[in-house]
């Protein structure tokens, strides 16, 4: 059932950056991240509101600040996207996995060889798929220090997420992480003032929507890290590039290389190793 529930996560945090990545391309992306936050955030509110669910306080306190590391994330990564060779950022941003990975393994957890191998297996075929052809144009040595950056942010953001769902329920991470998110990327566009511009009802519904699905995401992520090792569904969460790409290629027909098509059958490969193991 964790294994189940983190490729659902993974499958749900990539399509909301496929469309989040989508509606960027029409209005600001500080208007598509903040508006999308504040629905996800709202979204889950009334979860808990409907559900009579009681918080745990500290399990809201470190979801917020996995919220935190969320947003710094984001921020680290766009900026890289903008200054650097995305064939070079995105598969070094995948490789924050290793982070909960290893801090899990180092707290105890034993999963068995063939589960490790098949994580292990399906991160680098992430990797593999993250790759883009480059034409023109070499990378910024900025760029590598955001990626890394970028790295570390989401592995901080996956472990102490997973921790917080385990030590106080899924909700309780989750309501505490939206808010982290919203509160971290308010305060940049207060200090940053970048361009905000709002859209027609229809398309803001659609952004608002991202924020339930990208929040969907990160419940069932805390869902499967109550139930599972942290070690292996914080990888296959990190799987999400993988839903991402397929997207465009099937929407936008936008060309997957070679070296993307194996990467995608790599990962898949290897999620399916860790099923039995």
């Amino acid at each position: 059932m964790a294994v189940v529930l983190a490729l659902s996560a993974s499958a749900s945090i990539g399509l909301a950056d496929f469309l989040g990545g989508l509606f960027s391309r029409r209005l600001p992306v500080a208007t598509v991240t903040l508006f999308s936050q504040t629905a996800g955030l709202v979204a889950v509110a009334i979860l808990a509101v409907s559900l009579s669910a009681t918080l745990d306080g500290r399990a809201v306190a470190l979801g917020a600040l996995a919220g935190m590391f969320a947003a710094t994330g984001l921020a680290a990564y766009y900026r890289a996207l903008s200054v650097g060779t995305m064939s070079i950022v995105a598969p070094l941003s995948a490789c924050g996995a290793l982070i909960p990975f290893g801090l899990a393994l180092g707290e105890g957890e034993r999963p068995s060889a063939l589960a490790l191998a098949g994580v292990l297996l399906a991160l680098g075929g992430a990797v593999l798929a993250s790759f883009q052809e480059h034409r023109g144009g070499g990378f910024r040595r900025v760029a590598i220090g955001l990626a890394l950056l970028t790295a570390v942010m989401f592995g901080l953001l996956f472990y102490v997420f997973g921790k917080a769902s385990r030590e106080g329920g899924a909700l309780s991470a989750l309501l505490g992480a939206r808010a982290g998110t919203l509160g971290a990327l308010a305060l940049g566009v207060a200090v940053l003032r970048p361009a905000l511009r709002g859209g027609s009802p229809s398309l803001l519904a659609a952004i608002a929507l991202v924020g339930v699905i990208g929040a969907a995401g990160n419940g069932l992520f805390g869902l499967a890290a109550e139930r599972g090792f942290l070690s292996i569904v914080s990888v296959l969460v990190a799987l999400y590039p993988v839903t991402t790409i397929l997207l465009a290629h099937l929407v936008l027909r936008e060309r997957l290389t070679a070296i993307q098509r194996t990467g995608v059958r790599v990962a898949l490969g290897g999620a399916s190793l860790v099923v039995p193991g």
